[in-house]
């Protein structure tokens, strides 16, 4: 079927800008709705347009429990990992934006709602309004909390099988969850390795880099004493990506500065395209979110979690070990030790690379949309709701 010979659909995608992952996977789904011909898509950070007060609050809150709160947000989401949909406290955290996204339902007349965040407002809203708006839902996690499930959502995108199950181990019928992993911008997994890249970035020829990344906002504990016990190891060398932390990277940048083995620390600040440096590398330690670990897997690089704070990155990253795609350490002369056993073990690359292919999704975010797209007769009954219902 040729897609762009049908009518083509307005799209509204609700993201979250808590990190950068969720908004990556918005962008990398509405890159390629576009790629399929539809245009009209309309991108909205709900909780920042809702309640823009409220969204700046919870963000600093939510940064600032990596380093002094961890416990308690661990124990909020995992105490609350299996709430029903129709539980008080779910009620509550999906109630947020609902007045915004009436408003914005009234004004567009989407015929598609997508949300890559579990701020699920939609839901109620069609109950309330009557309106049969069809509802998609693309986790952006490798673990499956209570917030993302909803039986008015029409169809989930989910990252593995085992969270197919999980799903309709909650009801969801099999027929509305399609495993298409988590999209992911162009370039992951696609990238030529030349001596002009390398040379790019400032590697040397013929010795392992190690790539970390501290998360778009450069949060990762025990940075620079890694990079120590790392730079003791011959042979090895470090790309370091900040994110948008300018802090952390003045703070390396100064620490290493006269240090003897400074040129085989590269560091960076954030880096736009980082799926370049991602084939340049033997492996990945990074803060576990969802989106990012995606990346690290679609390149085939094994993956180190260091200290996930508890919540859903720890789930992530304890999914991914039990897979054998990852190893999860403590302390920075563990981790330390664990990338050197893997570089110089070629046995034990290659079995954690094998674990690292049964997991890769490839072209997810165009799996999302052809499969959006062979629905299109659902979205032709939407839009006439709009003719006979009213907000």
């Amino acid at each position: 079927m040729d897609f762009r010979q049908v009518r083509k659909p307005k799209v509204l995608v609700l993201y979250a800008s808590f990190g950068d992952g969720h908004w990556q996977a918005a962008r990398a789904l509405t890159a390629s709705l576009r790629e399929q011909g539809i245009e009209q898509i309309l991108l909205v950070d709900l909780l920042a347009e809702a309640h823009p007060w409220l969204n700046t609050m919870t963000k600093s809150i939510y940064a600032k429990s990596f380093t002094l709160l961890p416990g308690l947000y661990g124990w909020i989401y995992n105490t609350t990992r299996h709430m029903q949909h129709d539980s008080l406290f779910a009620n509550w955290l999906h109630s947020f934006g609902r007045a915004k996204l009436a408003r914005l339902l009234q004004q567009e007349k989407p015929d598609a709602v997508f949300h890559t965040f579990p701020l699920l407002a939609m839901p109620a809203l069609k109950r309330k309004i009557g309106l049969s708006i069809p509802t998609y839902t693309v986790v952006t996690d490798f673990d499956l909390h209570g917030r993302w499930v909803h039986p008015d959502i029409d169809r989930y995108y989910v990252p593995t099988a085992d969270m197919r199950s999980e799903l309709i181990a909650h009801g969801i019928a099999p027929a509305r969850i399609c495993v298409s992993g988590i999209p992911l911008r162009q370039g992951f997994g696609a990238v030529t390795v030349t001596p002009a890249l390398r040379a790019q970035y400032g590697f040397a020829p013929g010795t392992p880099i190690v790539l970390i990344m501290a998360g778009a906002q450069g949060m990762m504990s025990d940075s620079a004493e890694l990079c120590a016990y790392l730079l003791m190891q011959p042979n090895v060398q470090i790309a370091f990506v900040c994110g948008r932390s300018a802090q952390l990277e003045v703070e390396l940048r100064e620490r290493f500065s006269v240090h003897p083995e400074a040129a085989r620390l590269k560091i960076f600040g954030y880096v736009e395209q980082v799926h370049e440096l991602m084939a340049l590398s033997a492996c990945l330690v990074t803060k576990p979110g969802g989106v990012t670990l995606a990346e690290g897997l679609m390149c085939g690089l094994p993956l180190f979690t260091h200290r996930p704070v508890p919540g859903q990155e720890r789930n992530n990253a304890e999914y991914l070990q039990r897979k054998g795609a990852a190893v999860m350490t403590h302390t920075a002369p563990e981790l330390a030790d664990e990338i050197m056993k893997l570089i110089r073990d070629p046995l034990r690359l290659k079995t954690r690379k094998q674990a690292v292919v049964l997991l890769q999704h490839r072209h997810a975010a165009k799996t999302i949309a052809l499969d959006f797209l062979a629905g299109l007769h659902i979205m032709e009954r939407a839009a006439s709701t709009w003719h006979t219902s009213r907000l």
